[in-house]
């Protein structure tokens, strides 16, 4: 159940008839147009938006506008509505990003805000987007988004923020760079010429100059007192003593003057103010919902006319809202006044929305009317499309906000909690409500209840009932705490207890339901896979996975791919790896128009393979057409295993600092999607630190990961052990410990052995690889030929290359030496061939005592442009922090101080290239 978009928050509001003219503010957000950000920052009452929609009425840019309320506290509501106020100036910009948001399994919110800055970065014209209200949102996680947003915003896009307090962004450095215009209360206040055309002109009021002096002062220019007291001045016989009586801070003023206001109004007015105080959002048939009464559109209409405080939401004037000043004022006389109307008025707007379609509204009234079984039958209702929609965090929000003794009553609920759980995440509470949800199913006692919400809130307690809404999800209870257990017991690591809950589901669940079924041998599938029973893993995740496509989930069977081939690469099978992503791009381009989940993933896995057969530059190209599909188009591991992918690339490259930085980016992100973590990547950083030379940083890797020649070995520690021969290996080049060498091949001996067995050639081969090398560094050449011999016979079939490359000079001498022997003639010659040109690039002549790495060239080449650190960053693909660290080498290496030195330096030394005279 993607969210609603509700169009009324896009609507611009048009500037009021007769509005006084703001010149000389209008004029300063024109001269600030080409700064990235305009902060207008008054408290309540001060014209924010106003003046906003006054100055883009006149603008002649396309403007978008987004007004922000409490339900924009969640990143995907957030994003959603960002993307369709985007749209209404930008046609399709941010589709597929929009698309993904409620994905089977959502990305990251920045990496959608990253395809969608992305997207923007391509409209021709510039645009302006307003978020209107910014103040409502108290959310960290949308905070982030929006200060990710100003710090990367493209050139194509002005944002204006219109708020009551400071959003957290980092405001000290937007006004030092020049980048933002603000406008504040002091600028915003009404001046005494302003003051007197709003009252005499606008408000028709015939004010002496005195009284508007008078005015003018007590309120202090502020636009929201003067309109209040315009408003109670049209019943006053003494205007001069009616100025007088009021005086002090704005909340005694607005008080005073809102007292004023409803006390002159007719009771049917003032009635239909107090009623539909509850509501966001006002039109006319939910006003008539909410307050029992007719023509409701009309009193609006008045209202809008009579300038009471009632802004229009769209063109044809159907909705509608209270100014947030004037509202929170009424919601205060409602509670005074009427406080037992309020759960009632809150019930009759949950029943209007429901009839609407509007579950999200519906729920939010029924929860603040503490109708808390109707909020729970309306949750329950929800649950199966906020499942497929990956609505997971707005879904718990709702449970959580239920009383305890609510959810234990109703079976199907308690499953959703579980369920809602283990998808964020949560083992903690898991267990406990699958139990709720059994003991009803168990005992067989309670009252079977059907509830059909009633408004009156008279439904007797639950604590003795059973509650079911959908007798279609209470039947297939059983298998849904089944499937439940499984996933709970494979994120534990119990694999006996995962396999017997997931066939439990396969013994409880239909034939023809497909996707519960798919899920059980997927995770049936994932737990061979764990233990290392890698065939059975691929065949019945394959069977997992053909289920679900079947069920017609085609993301999640493009997505199953990954793991599909991640097994057959763990064989050694690279050939069959390859066709099993390339059937998913070919099942992604039959079915995706956008891209689908999981197209990126398979770009990232070709990417692999072609690194390993040694095409950097293909295996490159792949990984930025997969970033070009925008990381929506992935799953949550995708953002880890690109930068991972990445990383090898650059380790490939020789470029071990780049290759570090993008490990360290990855780690944070590792999502284990229920899959074995085979490779962490600490012992991958582990590998680059020991092609670096840190040989003391990977010993100090392996005793904090307690790791010991002696260990135990097992499939999940395998690439581990193995990174602690190659530690041992180093050790021994290092110091020339014989003992380390030796108990290298202790280890690399006991690991062939189990690799052999579990049917696991990707390790055997890196294995045999590393025996030769072993046997190499003791002078024993005729020794390590034998496992090389090997090696190369089982790797020709499949196209290794990396493998070998990837040792370097050692390696070379090796295979030479297997030449002479006539091993492997054909794929030999290849191996010496791909050495020869392991890099592309060919060497600079430098003149410096240290050589600026091939990174560093290109580090330094862009120095050489107009591009900032950031943009540097984003072309080279490596995080700032990593630039900067190339950029303080180019320095030291260069013996300057500051860019323009470098540039001067390398330009002397014939570093750049250059195609025109400076």
């Amino acid at each position: 159940m993607a969210t609603a978009i509700l169009r009324t928050k896009l609507f611009i509001p048009p500037p009021r008839p007769g509005v006084v003219p703001r010149l000389r503010l209008t004029e300063r957000l024109n001269q600030g147009l080409h700064r990235r950000l305009t902060l207008i920052a008054a408290p309540a009452g001060f014209g924010k938006t106003t003046l906003a929609s006054e100055w883009i009425d006149g603008l002649g840019h396309p403007a978008a506008w987004l007004s922000l309320d409490e339900g924009d506290n969640d990143t995907a509501r957030f994003l959603a509505h960002l993307i369709a106020a985007i749209q209404t100036v930008a046609a399709g910009v941010g589709a597929g990003v929009a698309e993904a948001l409620y994905a089977a399994h959502p990305p990251p919110a920045e990496s959608l805000l990253t395809a969608l800055i992305n997207d923007i970065s391509t409209i021709p014209d510039r645009i302006v987007v307003v978020l209107d209200d910014y103040h409502l949102i108290d959310d960290a996680a949308v905070d982030r988004l929006l200060a990710f947003l100003v710090e990367h915003l493209p050139a194509q896009m002005h944002l204006v923020i219109a708020t009551r307090q400071d959003p957290p962004l980092p405001l000290a450095r937007l006004r030092v760079r020049d980048q933002m215009t603000e406008v504040r209360a002091a600028d915003l206040r009404f001046t005494a010429a302003e003051a007197a055309a709003f009252l005499n002109q606008v408000m028709n009021l015939n004010l002496s100059a005195t009284d508007i002096d008078a005015l003018d002062a007590r309120t202090e220019g502020w636009i929201a007192g003067l309109q209040l007291a315009a408003l109670s001045l049209r019943d006053q016989q003494d205007v001069p003593r009616f100025i007088r009586a009021f005086a002090g801070d704005h909340r005694y003023i607005i008080d005073y003057l809102a007292e004023e206001v409803l006390r002159h109004q007719p009771d049917a007015v003032r009635a239909f103010l107090l009623q539909t105080a509850i509501l966001d959002r006002l039109n006319g048939a939910l006003c008539d919902a909410v307050t029992g009464q007719a023509d409701g559109a009309g009193r609006l209409e008045a209202l809008e006319q009579g300038n009471f405080f009632v802004v229009p939401l769209d063109d044809q004037r159907r909705w509608y809202r209270y100014h947030h000043l004037f509202a929170g004022v009424l919601r205060a006389h409602l509670r005074e006044e009427l406080p037992e109307r309020i759960a009632t008025l809150h019930r009759r707007a949950s029943a209007w929305y429901e009839q609407a379609g509007s579950a999200d509204d519906a729920i939010r009234h029924a929860l603040a009317a503490q109708d808390f079984a109707r909020a729970a039958d309306l949750v329950e209702k929800a649950w199966p499309a906020m499942g497929r929609s990956r609505q997971e965090s707005r879904l718990l929000a709702w449970l959580q906000a239920l009383p305890d003794a609510e959810i234990r009553c109703r079976p199907v609920l308690s499953v959703a909690y579980a369920h809602t759980l283990l998808a964020t995440g949560t083992l903690t509470g898991v267990e406990g409500r699958l139990r709720d949800a059994e003991r009803w199913l168990d005992s067989g006692e309670g009252t079977l209840e059907r509830p059909d919400a009633p408004l009156d809130g008279t439904r007797p307690a639950h604590q003795q009932r059973m509650v079911v809404v959908d007798d279609e999800a209470f039947r297939r209870l059983p298998g849904a705490i089944a499937l439940a257990r499984a996933g709970q017991a494979l994120v534990q690591g119990d694999l006996p207890k995962t396999v017997i809950h997931a066939r439990r589901v396969l013994d409880l669940v239909p034939e023809h339901d497909h996707l519960t079924r798919g899920g059980a041998a997927a995770i049936l599938g994932l737990a061979a896979w764990t233990r290392g029973d890698l065939e059975t893993a691929h065949r019945s995740y394959a069977a997992g996975m053909a289920r679900i496509q079947r069920a017609g989930n085609i993301a999640d069977a493009i997505g199953g791919s990954m793991y599909l081939a991640a097994i057959r690469i763990t064989q050694g099978r690279l050939r069959e790896a390859m066709r099993t992503y390339e059937r998913g791009v070919q099942l992604a381009a039959e079915h995706g128009q956008p891209a689908l989940r999981g197209t990126a993933d398979m770009y990232v896995g070709i990417s692999e393979l072609l690194r390993e057969r040694g095409d950097l530059h293909a295996a490159t190209e792949h990984l930025l057409r997969g970033e070009e599909q925008g990381e929506h188009t992935g799953f949550p591991p995708y953002p880890y295993r690109w930068r991972v992918a990445m990383a090898r690339i650059r380790q490939a490259q020789g470029d071990h600092a780049a290759a570090v930085g993008l490990l360290d980016e990855a780690e944070p992100l590792y999502v284990s999607d229920f899959a074995p973590n085979v490779c962490p990547v600490a012992a991958l950083r582990t590998r680059v630190w020991l092609a670096q030379g840190r040989l003391s940083d990977a010993r100090d890797w392996a005793r904090e990961q307690g790791l010991s020649e002696e260990d135990d070995l097992s499939y999940l520690r395998e690439f581990e052990h193995i990174t602690l021969a190659r530690v041992l290996l180093a050790r021994h080049q290092s110091d020339h410990a014989g003992r380390s060498t030796h108990e290298a091949l202790a280890l690399l001996e006991r690991l062939l052995r189990a690799a052999e067995d579990g049917g696991r050639l990707g390790s055997a081969l890196e294995i045999l690889v590393l025996q030769a090398l072993a046997h190499q560094s003791r002078g024993a050449i005729p020794a390590a030929l034998a496992p090389l011999e090997r090696a190369l016979t089982l790797a020709e079939p499949e196209g290794y290359v990396r493998l070998f490359v990837d040792e370097g000079p050692p390696m070379v001498a090796l295979l030479e030496a297997a030449a002479k022997r006539g091993i492997a003639p054909n794929y030999v010659r290849q191996l010496l061939t791909d050495f020869g040109k392991a890099d592309d690039r060919p060497p600079v002549e430098q003149g410096l005592i240290e050589p600026l790495s091939e990174r560093e060239l290109d580090v330094l080449r862009l120095l050489d442009s107009e591009l900032d650190g950031p943009e540097i960053a984003h072309e080279l693909m490596v995080s700032l922090n990593t630039m900067r660290t190339h950029t303080k080498n180019i320095y030291s290496k260069l013996g300057v101080g500051n860019r323009r030195a470098a540039v001067r330096r390398a330009d002397e030394l014939a570093l750049l290239p250059r195609s025109r005279k400076r």
